[in-house]
């Protein structure tokens, strides 16, 4: 059994972006959760850059660049940010790798062969930066792109056109059979929609672009951008030492189980790419699910639009665990969000330093004080309340994760957080401790710390900087909880009783917001 995932393959026209990160931190956290739950023998993470185009092109000519130097200079921006919010990518593929051209040839070939390839010319309103012909209809006034706001251009090109209209029964039957191929439901809707208007083929050629893979039957020609991006998803899959074969690339493990994409480039995911394969005789992706956008200013945050929110600057000023958290946890992943910075911090505050850190610098603070820094070794009942309340939401996390609900996974350790205060609250072990009711005292304490222990498991994917923090002042080694796995990190009794824990240190410490420094 594998797990396969992708983050979109990001342009690299500009610096990486907050809308860039947030689909990457998102797959990291889903592969981290599955190499935790250790149920698939092959967990991989697939990320990369999308390197051709004629927008590229035009960024490094204004920089005075070769379009390689451009690229490899942004590239390496894409892999600091990664480093720095502690992205675990398994695969960085680049289009303008030399693997990826052959595989590229390969695949046209293939299609060529198919007789789904033709040429013809094209007349039609061109957005550059989105690299597609547009649809009058979804134009906004004077011609302006809806996604980038600027006016798109009148162009007439000869260009070779791939059949995407002869698919049309094949899609409708794939998305009849298999329901969840797109998600969430309302991009499903979406993709049902276009299909049912009739879908038209669609240019996978530029006459004028030569920044670009060569037309293998027609080197005057390059490569339309989408069509060779989309293959570094199969690119990826080679191994250092493959012959770079298309045939060799899909024996290690295409198709992907899941590709997470911004929704506005859902119909070359969800549309235009199955329809690609299904030419080629190749297996179709499992699922495609088309976040939402990121918006600042009440617009989608872009590159093109500069209402950039800038990761690097958060993470150097808060950390990735912070970043990682925040845009997980508030946006509920598949809808749209818009960042605040005040309600960053006060997110923040709320859930990581209050709720779990105050829980856990609580009890080690009474078992300092009464335990000699030694987890208690006392049984704790199966019907204990605080017991039953993590068990409950081990399982909710669970289904969360597998669902893509990164919201409710982390409400389900927080929920544990917020049991444990009311029920050190509710049963005072401090006075406990007074009334000589010790065994009580430091089974109240006992649970606490377990509970704490379980709710940093779950988090674990999320904020894996934290959760560590949290492990070592439970007393565990630095690597200890590299090694656990979801079933047995998740069950009650993890701590051991005697164990030695760690002065008590905020595992999260507090925020100010300066209006005058907000982002």
């Amino acid at each position: 059994m594998q797990f396969i995932t992708t983050t979109p393959l990001f342009y690299v026209n500009a610096a990486p972006h907050m809308g860039s990160a947030y689909p990457t931190i998102a797959v990291d956290a889903l592969t981290r959760y599955y190499r935790l739950c250790a149920r698939a023998e092959r967990v991989l993470m697939v990320t990369g850059s999308d390197e051709h185009g004629e927008k590229i092109a035009t960024t490094a000519e204004k920089q005075g660049l070769q379009p390689q130097v451009h690229c490899d200079r942004i590239v390496d921006e894409f892999k600091l940010l990664w480093q720095k919010l502690d992205i675990t990518y398994d695969r960085f593929i680049r289009t303008t790798d030399p693997r990826h051209e052959r595989i590229v040839r390969e695949f046209f070939q293939r299609v060529w062969d198919r007789g789904d390839i033709y040429k013809a010319r094209y007349e039609g309103l061109y957005c550059v930066d989105c690299e597609e012909f547009k649809d009058p209809k979804d134009l906004l006034p004077e011609n302006r792109c809806d996604i980038h706001r600027k006016p798109v251009v009148a162009r007439s090109e000869e260009n070779y056109f791939f059949a995407l209209a002869r698919y049309q029964e094949k899609l409708e039957d794939h998305f009849a059979r298999h329901p969840d191929f797109v998600q969430p439901e309302v991009r499903r809707n979406e993709v049902l929609g276009w299909v049912k208007e009739g879908l038209r083929d669609f240019s996978i050629s530029r006459a004028q672009v030569t920044w670009g893979i060569p037309i293998p039957t027609d080197p005057a020609q390059t490569v339309y951008v989408w069509f060779d991006a989309l293959l570094g998803y199969v690119t990826a899959l080679l191994e250092p030492q493959d012959e770079p074969t298309l045939e060799n690339a899909l024996s290690r493990g295409w198709p992907a189980q899941l590709h997470v994409i911004g929704k506005d480039i859902l119909r070359f995911h969800a549309v235009y790419w199955p329809a690609m394969l299904l030419s080629a005789g190749l297996p179709l992706p499992e699922r495609v699910f088309g976040h939402g956008y990121l918006t600042k200013d009440g617009l989608k945050m872009g590159k093109s639009l500069g209402n950039v929110l800038d990761p690097h600057q958060l993470v150097d000023r808060y950390g990735a665990d912070a970043v990682r958290y925040y845009f997980l946890k508030t946006i509920e992943f598949g809808k749209d969000g818009d960042f605040a910075h005040k309600r960053f911090i006060d997110t923040l505050n709320a859930d990581l330093a209050n709720d779990l850190g105050n829980l856990l610098n609580r009890t080690l603070g009474l078992l300092r004080k009464n335990c000699n820094n030694l987890a208690p070794c006392v049984p704790v009942p199966e019907d204990n309340l605080l017991r039953l309340n993590v068990a409950d939401m081990v399982g909710k996390a669970q289904m969360s994760y597998e669902a893509l609900d990164f919201t409710r996974a982390c409400e389900a350790a927080l929920e544990i957080a917020r049991t444990g205060n009311s029920y050190v609250a509710l049963e005072e072990p401090w006075t406990l401790f007074k009334k000589d009711q010790r065994e009580k005292a430091e089974q109240v304490l006992y649970t606490v710390l377990e509970a704490a222990r379980i709710a940093a498991v779950i988090l674990s994917p999320i904020t894996p900087r934290l959760s560590a923090r949290l492990y070592a002042q439970l007393g565990f080694s630095p690597e200890a909880l590299a090694q656990v796995r979801w079933q047995a990190g998740t069950q009650w009794g993890g701590l051991p009783g005697g164990q030695q824990v760690a002065e008590a240190q905020p595992i999260f410490p507090r925020l100010e917001y300066n209006e005058e420094d907000a982002l």
